[in-house]
């Protein structure tokens, strides 16, 4: 697959998969950043990346982000429409500091992985129900009942 990129910078080193098998590619902080104690914080990545025709790219923590960061992606997970790729729209990493401690971020510091992902936009067809029966709701499949 075959995907445009755009660096802001030409310090700024292109993502990479760290083995032959690895899902996502590792995407780094494009600057410095001190993230303080209950903060919520747009981590530049120095980057605009077009996801190709069809495709979204999903952004998620590396696994160990919030170990040997404490760090948390504050959105949980970041889409990036494939349109987004004006020459503004840089990827950011968004990340909440959930420590008593400030958290330094150093420029190149891996924080995040892109995955592309296909996408189909749905046509809404309105009904007036979809099934006789209700399934039970949140927990009913596990013995729990709300």
């Amino acid at each position: 697959m075959n995907v445009r990129i755009k660096k802001t910078s030409d310090d700024i080193p292109l993502p990479q998969y760290h083995t032959s098998e690895s899902a996502g590619f590792d995407i780094a902080a494009g600057a410095d950043a001190v993230v303080n104690p209950g903060e919520v914080v747009k981590i530049p990545t120095g980057l605009v990346i077009e996801a190709p025709k069809g495709h979204f790219l999903l952004i998620a923590a590396r696994s160990s982000l919030p170990l040997k960061k404490g760090l948390m992606m504050a959105n949980g997970i970041g889409v990036v429409d494939p349109d987004y790729t004006g020459p503004n729209d840089e990827v950011h990493i968004i990340v909440y500091n959930f420590t008593s401690q400030s958290v330094e971020v150093k420029k190149g510091e891996r924080l995040a992985q892109g995955i592309f992902l296909p996408v189909e936009q749905a046509q809404w067809e309105e009904v007036d129900q979809l099934r006789e029966n209700d399934r039970g709701g949140i927990g009913s499949t596990g013995g729990y009942q709300n």
